[in-house]
This record gives C-alpha cells, structure tokens and sequence, in this order.
C-alpha cells in the first residue's frame, strides 16, 4: 500500500503538491496564456441594441408570431383589398341584390330551371298525353299528379338529382351572362346585401374603419397620458396629490356617455359648417360624422388615465435613480431630465400599453357602430354591418359571422401581441 502523504509540507502553511493528484497535468499547463491564444479565445461579437435584442426575443414567443402574421394580413385586407376589388363599398350593383357567397354558374342555373315543373305544368302535360291515348284523367289521378310534381319539383331535389354542386363566388344573372360572353367578371367573393353592395368590400372598409380608429385613440393616449404620468410622477408632492385625484375623477366618468352627449351637441354644428364649407376638411368631416368626432374627443380626454397611471409608476422608480441624480447635480432641467432620461427608460411599457389600447379602442367603436351610435352611413364598420345582419340571420348568416368573426380575430392578434410585446421589451423578462 502506497505510503499516504501528507496535504501541508511540515513546519508550514503551505500546500504539499505532491500529495495532490492533478491527473498529468505539468506546471506547463498552468503557464500563461500566449497573445495568440488570447486572441483565438476572445471573440468579438457585434454590439447589440434593445431593439435587436428585443426582437429577438419577440421571434421566440412563437403565439405572439403567428398573431403578428395574421394581423399584417387583416391590415393588408382592410387596406390593400379595396384598391383590388373593383366595387364601392357604398355602390349599389343593380340585379345582384341578397347574392350568396356560393352560387351556381349560369349552366347550371339554366339546367335547374329547365328540369323543374310546377304542378300545373305537370297536370298540362298528363291531360295531353291522357287525350293522346283517348282517356280522361280523374280528379283523383289529377290530385295525384299534382302532389308528385309538387314532391318532385322542389329545387333542392332537382339539384340533387342533377348532381349539381355549388361554385365558389357569387355572381348576378347578368354578370353571368357577361361572364358565359367571355367577358372578365370580378365574382362577389362574400355575396351581396339587400341593396346588391358587395359584402366582402363593405368588410375591408369596416375592418379599416375600426383599425384607424384604434390606431388613432392608441396615438391620443400616447400623448396625453405618457406627457401626464411623467410629470406627475417627477414633480411627486402636493402636484402628484392634487393630478391623482383629477385622474380619479375623470376615470369615473362613463365614456358612452360622454360620446353620446357630445354626439348629440356636435351634430348641428357639424352639419352647419359642412353645409356652409368646402374642401378637403369638411369633405372629411362630413364622412367621418358626428359620432367618430366625438369618440376621438371622448379618447383624447378619458382613455389616457391608464397609461398616466402606468407611466407614473415608472417614473416614481426612476428619478432615485443616479443618472438623474447625476443630471440634476450638472444643472439640467426638469423638462430635458423627463424628455432624455426618465421617458426612454420608459419605452417598454408606453409601447405595451399604446398598443394594448389599440384593441379596446376598436372594440368601443364596434360596440357603438352595433347600437347605431357609430359611423354615419353610407361609411360601414364591422359593428354596423353586424347590426344590419341581426334581420336576416337565419336567412343569410354569412353576413354576420364573416363581421364578427374578422372583428373577434382582429382584437385577439392584438391582444396577443399587446401580450408578446410586453414580455420582449420588458429586460426583466430577460434569459
């Protein structure tokens, strides 16, 4: 048995190496590391900004992705399609009034009307063959005919019995006969209204409607509540005392209410002053209309509290922080210490919750285009045009799922972003 020695040398401190086991190593392996392995070791990697990282991380929420590429083509829909499609959202197609999205072509429709028989045609047509043959038909034998090509004739058996099926797009008798002709016929996709609008049209303008609704409500909170928060939060004291109490008391109040009542104070003098100007401003007043004047109105002086509040928090954080201490101490002032120093340290949030309005918004203004306090006709949105299909529901569903459901998968993108946008700019959520 090999003789154990022992760990510190006699008489001293210090280590005995040759009772330790480096397993080969030589004192060369603990010499110093040469320029050029030095080099080789260290590896510069480019420098990389928030942003960069920030979207970085933003890549791997794979949820928050696949919302962000459903919601660039709903913004594509709403802004790009309208140019595509030859038809107006307002513009009446006469003859193609109440088409469904499926239709036959104009072959088959030809078909279905030649292969049905009313009854009456049907008992014309036995009585000519009972005289043909020399006999009489019987009341009975009349009855019974009668009632076979009633059974028979019903258009849904004929088109079973022809083994006719739909065709995707809906077209009018004429713009099948145009389209048999050679003639290229752009289809109604989703089919048409009760005045032969095109649906799929009147949904890219509602859809696009609610989103420049939203997008400019999120722009009006940015600016009112990021300026508000930042300086209540810096000032602190008696001045963020007496501004909290006037964000308590403005949150109190309902916002339907205050659209509705400005809507209805708005409306004569906005009809005065479109009726008695031109130009491009009161021709865009006149489209927008009383009610969407008053829901930016009802925006800009409301909806900004949450993002005051938000913005406040941070900035109470920050200012004991000693880069503003720092700025303090060489003189600057309070408006450069927010604007350059407090404000982008900030940006996470103001994006997260600029962008997380953006889907309230747009649920607010559907909510008052359904109960007819919204958009002015002949402008449509996704709220209006559900209104309009609550009458024909069960006749003609389509008109109201294809609004709803662009409306429901519109705020759930945006939430789902709003969502993913708050874990990647946040640098506490950082891995």
């Amino acid at each position: 048995m090999a003789e154990k020695k022992p760990l510190r040398k006699p008489f001293s401190l210090h280590l005995n190496e040759e009772a330790f086991d480096f397993g080969g190593l030589t004192g060369a392996d603990f010499a110093p590391a040469t320029n050029q392995e030095k080099e080789n070791f260290i590896q510069d990697r480019p420098a990389t900004s928030y942003w960069k990282d920030a979207w970085r991380r933003m890549r791997k929420n794979t949820v928050a992705m696949v919302a962000l590429v459903i919601l660039v083509c709903i913004v594509l829909f709403a802004f790009v399609g309208p140019v595509v499609v030859p038809y107006g959202y307002d513009e009446f197609n006469s003859g193609a009034e109440n088409l469904h999205p499926w239709h036959y072509s104009l072959e088959d429709q030809l078909a279905i009307e030649a292969a049905m028989v009313t009854p009456e045609q049907a008992v014309e047509q036995a009585k000519a063959e009972a005289e043909a043959e020399g006999r009489t038909l019987t009341p009975i034998q009349i009855a019974q005919i009668r009632a076979k090509a009633k059974a028979a004739g019903d258009r849904e058996t004929v088109i079973q019995e022809l083994g006719i099926k739909y065709k995707p797009f809906g077209y009018s008798r004429a713009e099948l006969e145009r389209k048999a002709a050679g003639e290229n016929v752009f289809p109604h996709i989703f089919g048409t209204d009760g005045f032969g609008r095109d649906i799929m049209v009147r949904v890219m303008m509602g859809a696009r409607v609610s989103m420049l609704v939203g997008i400019c409500a999120a722009l009006l909170v940015l600016c009112i509540g990021a300026l508000y928060g930042s300086i209540s939060g810096y000032c602190g004291g008696m001045v963020d005392a007496v501004m909290q109490r006037i964000v308590e008391v403005i949150q109190s109040v309902p916002e339907v209410l205050v659209i509705l009542l400005m809507s209805t104070v708005l409306r004569a003098s906005l009809n005065d002053y479109v009726s008695t100007h031109t130009g491009a401003f009161a021709s865009l007043l006149n489209v927008l209309g009383a009610n969407i004047i008053a829901m930016f109105i009802a925006f800009g002086l409301l909806y900004w509290v949450t993002m005051s509040r938000i913005i406040r928090g941070q900035i109470l954080q920050l200012k004991q922080q000693e880069y503003v201490t720092a700025a303090r101490a060489l003189g600057a002032k309070q408006g450069r210490i927010i604007k350059r120093h407090l404000l982008p340290n900030c940006v996470g949030q103001i994006v997260t919750t600029t962008f997380l309005q953006i889907p309230s918004a747009i649920f607010l203004e559907s909510f008052l285009s359904f109960l007819g306090v919204g958009v002015d006709t002949p402008m449509t949105s996704l709220g209006s045009m559900c209104s309009d299909a609550l009458g024909g529901m069960y006749t003609y569903p389509e008109r109201l799922l294809i609004p709803a459901a662009l409306l429901s998968v519109t705020i759930l993108c945006l939430n789902l972003v709003g969502d993913g946008l708050r874990d990647a700019l946040d640098p506490k959520l950082k891995k």
